[in-house]
């Protein structure tokens, strides 16, 4: 309803995961570096976790993106199910799924379409999205498909994405097996101040803005403040204030309209006093 108004082509600030807004914060850039060292050192099974809205999918699927012609990879983004169904989409992406379904047959089938792949030169990688979603005996179940391997490396390299809660997983005792087998770990951060500047800036230019910048500093520093440097909250709170701007007719954001937002939306950072809108004195905002 805005983008005339402001001069944009598309939303800049949708909440779904499109590379082509992928922000390279330091953090996105360390983990991006590191799942590349990882499977170039040979490294069987790596851990990307993150708190809600900071980004892992888009990590992901920038990491998938990424991937040279010697690649071939499988990408599962709702895990949440039966570990023989687990294993039944992981020979479907690697085009062995015909066959018998029960899970010896299916790893029979997966490690030797696995072996002819290592013969062509291609190397296989496994990413799973929202890894805290899994099932525990679906989660331990990975450790199968972990020992295909030749005697000097791994056939399949496997990538966890997941929230915390996929730490408190692999903390049982039941999944130690699995859990020594992850020899790469990232958590992954949340914006600072500058890069959430620089986030929407570049969101912004992607969207067609040319001009000089929809949202005022005081602007830029509410939603930081208010988002507290979570990607997605940023969209949400931006989003809506343009809303709020294009309303009175405003061509820039300002400080208020992001409050205006921040008080329309869950999980927005949001002062004890707002109730009141007082500022006390002496009292200075956190």
């Amino acid at each position: 309803m805005y983008l005339a108004h402001f001069g944009l082509n598309q939303i800049p600030f949708g909440i779904t995961p499109d590379t082509e807004f992928f922000y390279p914060s330091t953090s996105h850039r360390e983990g991006l570096n590191l799942l590349h060292l990882a499977l170039e050192s040979g490294d069987g099974f790596i851990k990307v976790v993150g708190e809600v809205g900071t980004g892992k999918t888009i990590l992901c699927r920038n990491f998938l993106s990424e991937l040279g012609e010697n690649w071939k990879a499988a990408y599962i983004p709702n895990p949440q199910m039966e570990p023989r169904e687990l294993l039944q989409e992981v020979a479907d992406d690697l085009d062995t799924a015909t066959g018998k379904r029960d899970p010896a047959h299916v790893i029979k089938r997966i490690n030797l379409r696995l072996i002819d792949l290592a013969r062509a030169g291609k190397k296989v990688v496994l990413c799973i999205d929202e890894a805290q979603t899994m099932p525990r005996l679906t989660l331990e179940s990975l450790r199968l498909l972990s020992n295909l391997e030749t005697e000097k490396s791994k056939l399949l390299h496997i990538i966890l994405f997941g929230q915390p809660e996929l730490d408190d997983m692999l903390s049982a005792h039941s999944a130690r097996q699995l859990k020594q087998r992850i020899v790469f770990h990232y958590q992954l951060r949340h914006l600072n101040a500058d890069e959430v500047i620089k986030y929407v800036e570049q969101r912004l230019r992607v969207a067609g803005c040319s001009g000089d910048s929809l949202f005022s500093p005081a602007a830029l520093h509410a939603l930081y403040r208010h988002a507290e440097g979570t990607p997605r909250l940023v969209n949400v709170l931006a989003h809506k204030a343009l809303i709020v701007a294009f309303g009175e007719g405003r061509m820039q954001v300002e400080k208020h309209h992001v409050k205006s937002a921040a008080k329309d939306t869950e999980g927005a950072f949001k002062p004890s006093w707002w109730p009141w809108q007082i500022k006390l004195p002496g009292v200075r905002d956190r």
